[in-house]
């Protein structure tokens, strides 16, 4: 991978980062400022049920933070771009669609495989 295109993902990884900082923050807030003091039982369910829903998808974006850091350090290693099972270059259009990849399609379709088959035994 060319040093053009490291940057290219160094920037795209770290926008994706920033947004989902940013929508974290305005999570947070928007939980401070709200109240779940619904008069109706009906709609205090859904209220909580709304936030739940939204606080598990912040704790997955946390996780995917770590993902993207780790992957900006790949780029800083010279690792990035490569299937960490084969070594071999993972496709542009795979990192274009998920920077965070850290094996190929065939790689990744092998893994997904071997965990289907080790779950059902």
């Amino acid at each position: 991978m060319n040093p053009r295109q490291q940057a290219y993902f160094r920037a795209k990884l770290l926008a994706w980062k920033e947004a989902i900082l940013r929508e974290s923050q305005d999570t947070l807030a928007h939980l401070q400022n709200e109240s779940l003091r619904e008069a109706d039982l009906t709609d205090r369910a859904s209220s909580e049920t709304d936030w739940s829903i939204e606080l598990r998808t912040r704790d997955r974006q946390r996780k995917l933070i770590s993902k993207i850091e780790a992957a900006v350090r790949r780029i800083d290693d010279g690792e990035y771009g490569y299937c960490e099972v084969t070594g071999e270059p993972i496709a542009l259009g795979r990192l274009e669609a998920r920077p965070i990849a850290t094996m190929t399609v065939e790689a990744q379709s092998r893994h997904e495989r071997q965990e289907k088959v080790s779950r059902e035994e």
